[in-house]
């Protein structure tokens, strides 16, 4: 018999102690030369991607020994678990690895609880500023800069002057983007250009409207900063309009857009 998960709080607070004790390897081979590998997609990984994953996935398993964990670098070596139907992780070590490669910042270790196909937790933290962003549906988000207080956020309802609209700094098309907006009668007033799941979490605390994704994108590259932009108010659906779920091998997401609710 699976033994009961603890609560959410409690699985908040040990899932941001984890992606902190994540960060501090980061930034410390962040320190150091760097060493780039390709992965077999030809995709890059490095040694900060690696450590970070033990470090996040063995206390996982610790906290919630029955739940699976999907990790990106576990499934790249082909190490890839079976789902049981019950709640299961989803776990980014190092999302942006290009960005981390340019040493920018713009790079998050995210972790999310998916139930039911869902992201009920999602924590994400930039370890370049020490900046963490976290959510439990139903609870609400909060943000925090480094040693500071958390404060609550939320999605704002768009500017009548035109969207802030947020794209990829490495992965985005943009004639393909502003043929999409134009498609869809939506006035963008500014762009912001971001690396990895920080995205979600610039709509989710208010300083954008949307981010549009017509591109490739694993369900770890998305869950955490989904369940922190719900958490907050806003919703991630694909093109057509549906919830992007989670739990869908080979955990490949379709095109969605993350938004604020309210300007649609």
């Amino acid at each position: 018999m699976s033994s009961p998960l603890p609560s959410h709080h409690a699985l908040q607070e040990a899932c941001t102690e984890l992606a902190e004790a994540a960060a501090v390897e980061i930034m410390r081979i962040c320190a150091g030369d760097l060493t780039v590998y390709d992965k077999a997609d030809k995709s890059p990984v490095t040694e900060a991607d690696r450590v970070a994953e033990v470090v996040i996935v063995a206390g996982l398993r610790k906290l919630t020994p029955d739940a699976v964990v999907i990790a990106e670098e576990e499934m790249a070596a082909g190490r890839v678990p079976e789902l049981n139907g019950g709640p299961f992780w989803l776990v980014d070590p190092l999302d942006g690895t290009k960005e981390f490669i340019k040493r920018n910042g713009e790079f998050t270790v995210n972790i999310a609880l998916i139930e039911e196909g869902q992201p009920t937790l999602g924590v994400v933290l930039a370890p370049a500023t020490g900046t963490l962003w976290r959510g439990v549906a139903g609870l609400g988000a909060e943000k925090r800069i480094g040693g500071g207080e958390f404060e609550p956020i939320k999605t704002r309802l768009p500017p009548t002057g035109g969207l802030t609209a947020c794209t990829s700094r490495s992965h985005a098309d943009q004639d393909h983007l502003e043929r999409w907006f134009r498609e869809n009668n939506l006035k963008v007033a500014e762009h912001k250009p971001a690396g990895s799941s920080l995205k979600f979490c610039l709509v989710a605390e208010g300083k954008a409207d949307i981010y549009p994704r017509i591109g490739p994108t694993c369900e770890w590259d998305t869950a955490a900063g989904q369940g922190v932009l719900q958490a907050a108010g806003g919703e991630v659906v694909t093109i057509d309009g549906q919830p992007l779920t989670y739990g869908h091998p080979p955990f490949r997401n379709p095109h969605f857009i993350a938004r604020s609710k309210g300007w649609a």
